[in-house]
């Protein structure tokens, strides 16, 4: 009999900035933050994603990050490590590295830059779920990536059973409907942008994966909390309370402006990697006012 598949996780997973430090992970801050997560809660951690970073670290630094998020971690909320790459076999060295630190599960994002076919998409996944003994969350970013999934595709993967679900962030309402009617229980979905979370989970999506829950973690939680159980009045008022920090998220490209609310906050996360830099000085003013409009207290 084929066993059902359960969703990785339910309710906010916050994509983890990486803190840096003098050019360096800052390991005594990513613990501080890990624990903030817990403590406010958030229902999983995905480390060394487009927020944490990853695509300016090094291979060692990339599997030492996520290695030190599960220990840290310790299995209180699941740990989710971004792998993907344009390189099937570096994504599969990173996987493996992965699952070997005793990650709950994968983050894999569509090729980028030399992209690739729906067939190629379909080859690239089931080689990395054919290698891989946990769980494989597909992420679709066609605004950085250039590449999309078809509802065609994603139905192709769910049947295999370590495909488990899917990050989208394209805004394509369409695709998530016809693909959940297509795969029911065989691929969950998680919004991956936070303006599009309460639509998600009104569709059937399990939660977000959420950039703002890097500081508001309690909001994102009890955001989801209300959705899942069906109270979406009450999940839908607490989204418009907070839509337009939620959107100063992308006045920049992310990590930028969240890594700068943080620090606005006090939170003490560190500098940003090269290319990316500060926030021009109309969209700092423009975030601070969003921030204090959403009654938080900058530093």
């Amino acid at each position: 009999m084929k066993k059902m598949k359960k969703p990785l996780f339910e309710g906010s997973s916050v994509a983890i900035v990486t803190p840096f430090k003098d050019g360096r992970v800052n390991f005594d801050k990513l613990a501080e933050l890990i624990d903030f997560h817990i403590e406010n809660g958030t229902a999983s951690i995905v480390v060394c994603g487009t927020t944490g970073e990853s695509a300016t670290q090094s291979l060692e630094e990339h599997v030492e990050t996520v290695d030190f998020c599960v220990k840290h971690t310790g299995g209180r909320i699941p740990v989710i490590a971004g792998t993907g790459s344009n390189d099937t076999e570096a994504a599969l060295f990173l996987s493996r590295e992965a699952e070997e630190s005793g990650a709950d599960g994968l983050l894999v994002v569509t090729p980028y830059y030399n992209k690739t076919t729906q067939k190629g998409l379909i080859k690239h996944y089931t080689y990395l779920a054919d290698r891989v003994n946990i769980p494989i969350i597909l992420y679709n970013v066609p605004p950085r990536t250039g590449l999309s999934f078809t509802a065609e595709t994603y139905f192709e993967l769910s049947k295999h059973p370590n495909i488990n679900g899917v990050k989208e962030a394209s805004g394509d309402a369409n695709l998530i409907s016809r693909t959940m009617a297509l795969c029911g229980d065989e691929l969950y979905f998680w919004s991956g942008d936070d303006s599009f979370g309460v639509p998600c989970m009104a569709l059937g999506g399990k939660g977000i994966i959420s950039v703002a829950a890097n500081f508001l973690p309690r909001v994102l939680a009890d955001i989801c909390d209300y959705c899942l159980k069906g109270d979406f009045e009450n999940g839908r008022k607490l989204h418009m309370k907070y839509i337009e920090l939620f959107n100063a998220m992308t006045y920049e490209v992310n990590p930028i402006p969240v890594k700068t609310a943080m620090n606005l906050l006090g939170m003490d996360v560190g500098e940003l990697r090269m290319p990316l830099v500060d926030m021009e000085p109309a969209n700092l003013q423009r975030l601070k006012k969003a921030m204090l409009a959403a009654d938080l207290t900058l530093k």
